[in-house]
């Protein structure tokens, strides 16, 4: 019952996180800077909370720059390789394993240059 609760409040932090203004201070839990401890990327003011192995403690880190491995998105919001800055698309097949495994992985593009 306790982990149920814990879940919810969670859940609902995460789901105000979305509706606060972007221009707030850095808090405890949300708008973290880049490498503070993370459990989800809407805590980070890069939006990507980023582990090596499933093992490592996830950190808030950069989004991957033009030619860069990167990630379309994160099942649970957690990434092995982190989604393009904005501007740039993320290059890459997307499989049903590669998204349940978060292993879909791409080049950083500019779309412009694609054409």
């Amino acid at each position: 019952m306790a982990n149920m609760l814990h879940a919810c409040v969670l859940l609902a932090m995460l789901l105000l996180a979305e509706a606060m203004p972007m221009e707030q201070e850095r808090g405890l839990i949300f708008n973290l800077d880049v490498g503070e401890l993370c459990l989800q990327s809407a805590q980070c003011k890069s939006h990507c909370c980023y582990h090596s192995s499933g093992l490592s403690l996830a950190r808030c880190a950069e989004r991957a720059t033009e030619f860069q491995e990167c990630s379309k998105t994160s099942l649970y919001g957690v990434y092995y390789k982190c989604p393009c800055e904005s501007g740039l698309t993320c290059n890459a097949d997307t499989t049903i394993v590669g998204a349940l495994t978060n292993t879909d992985y791409g080049i950083c593009q500019d779309p412009a240059d694609t054409k």
